[in-house]
């Protein structure tokens, strides 16, 4: 039976509503994008006012009475599966943007953009100084933006978790890093002695050529990707035949092959999202701990898995860098604590982000001054990874995401590697172990499996039920300590 008429105008008009609200957000990425990889030096001022403008016609469509009339008018309405989570997230979307000023929104927008233009010039110089009152600046808008969304009982720090993972409490989410916490350090002492660190050599010239080569085998063109280079790897996407990846080089390291793969992830998960989806509110990533899920289990289970491992070395010696596929792995593989985030190890990985997990949670509830993030800083990674800080560079100023306004992002990096060991046992428990594949540089069985279960639902399932439905479990640290115990020869 067809939909009643009011019904189907509602849904049309809604539909084009979020068709533009999605190329906005295509927009604004755009730029970003473009900031991060190829604007002058000197275009942040411009570009923060650009961005702000968009911000706020992007604010005013999102919360306009037209969309809350349309929603009004189909509840109650007999609507399929697909509409009904359309207008379900909708009114979700809608409510959320209300409690947000259109002159915060903008604000923000601005703020992000000049945070991130100081954060690149401090970095450079290793100045925290230079950077603090941007900081500030950002601190202040997402204690208010987080003032504006909390609901009853809820502290700014969690609604502001709502931003990247609606529905994540800060219970649960102490539940799983404070149990990461207390396993970690004795896997890593013995994982020190088991499998230490052997770096290898590799030129520039030679990441270079593997990483074009290795993404080429994932079935990266240039027809509807870009490679770049930036100071932090990231992934943008404009539409499902524009997607953008960034990596870094360091001559004589080999962090650009797992960090093009890590970025990879991203970007296969947009462009797998169920074509029905695009340009509604639904056709993207539900979650930033999916996200990350995707790009973990990239880097993690396929970049760092030793059959892979051979075909990697091979794109290497076309490259003119000769090492065997053992050799590959192992240097990929090896643990020692790192002040660097992205360079760490898998199993030191997730101690980095309960250390920023604290800060920026301390940060927003005013328990600790910017002034005093540096030395936060240091005691803090003292006490996790028994490691010193040389410098603000390995410390506060390496990561951007403060400079741009986003608190509340890094629990999802340690949830994504808990949730990508759970995903990599799941599709091995269903469709076999995956180590012939990898070494013959065959990855299409994962790319199938993901696409299934876990991106073609976009946002249409929130991040626990999409975690449970894909595993069959509910989020645990189980599958990630089974995962990194080999390191520590357990």
């Amino acid at each position: 039976m067809s939909a009643a008429p009011e019904t189907h105008t509602a849904l049309k008009t809604l539909r084009s509503r979020l068709a533009e609200l999605a190329d906005l957000d295509a927009i604004a990425m755009l730029l970003e994008w473009h900031q991060l990889v190829m604007m002058p030096a000197q275009g942040g001022e411009a570009r923060g006012h650009q961005l702000a403008a968009l911000a706020r016609i992007a604010h005013k469509l999102a919360t306009a009475e037209g969309i809350g009339e349309c929603l009004e008018s189909l509840n109650g309405a007999d609507l399929d599966e697909l509409e009904h989570d359309m207008v379900r997230v909708a009114r979700r979307d809608w409510e959320r943007a209300r409690q947000i000023p259109s002159e915060l929104a903008a604000e923000i927008a601005r703020a992000s953009a000049d945070g991130q233009e100081v954060w690149q010039q401090a970095r450079a110089q290793d100045d925290f100084a230079m950077f603090a009152p941007a900081l500030e600046r950002n601190l202040a808008l997402a204690r208010e933006r987080g003032a504006c969304l909390a609901e009853q009982d809820q502290s700014a720090y969690e609604a502001l978790l709502s931003d990247y993972d609606y529905g994540l409490t800060v219970v649960e989410l102490k539940r799983v890093l404070d149990g990461l916490a207390e396993e970690l350090p004795a896997l890593i002492e013995d994982a020190e002695r088991h499998t230490p660190v052997r770096p290898l050599a590799v030129p520039e010239d030679a990441q270079r050529a593997a990483v074009a080569g290795i993404l080429r085998l994932l079935g990266v063109e240039d027809s509807s990707w870009r490679i770049d280079v930036s100071t932090h790897p990231f992934t943008t996407w404009m539409g499902r035949g524009d997607s953008r990846i960034t990596t870094r080089y360091i001559d004589g390291d080999v962090e650009s092959l797992l960090s093009s793969l890590h970025e990879y992830g991203h970007a296969l998960y947009e462009r797998q999202i169920d074509p029905a989806l695009e340009r509604t509110n639904l056709g993207t990533g539900t979650s930033m701990s999916i996200h990350e899920s995707q790009s973990k289990l990239w880097e993690n289970h396929v970049a760092r898995n030793a059959a892979f491992a051979q075909a990697m070395a091979g794109e290497l010696a076309g490259g003119g860098f000769e090492v065997s596929g053992e050799d590959l792995h192992a240097s990929l593989v090896g643990v020692k604590r790192s002040p660097i985030r992205v360079s760490a190890d898998p199993l030191t990985y997730p101690l980095h982000i309960v250390a920023r997990f604290e800060l920026e949670r301390a940060l927003i509830d005013g328990e600790l001054a910017v002034a005093d993030l540096p030395e936060a800083w240091r005691e803090t990674m003292r006490r996790l990874l028994g490691i010193e800080i040389d410098s603000d560079v390995q410390g506060c100023l390496q990561d951007v995401h403060w400079s741009a306004g986003a608190f509340g992002y890094f629990p999802s990096y340690a949830l994504g590697c808990l949730i990508a060991a759970q995903l990599w046992k799941a599709l091995q428990d269903e469709v076999g172990s995956q180590d012939e594949n990898l070494a013959a540089g065959r990855v299409e069985p994962i790319q199938r499996w993901l696409g299934e279960h876990v991106h073609r639902y976009g946002r249409r399932l929130d991040t626990m039920e999409l975690v449970e439905r894909a595993t069959g479990k509910p989020l645990g640290i189980e599958a990630f300590l089974h995962y990194v115990a080999p390191l520590a020869g357990r």
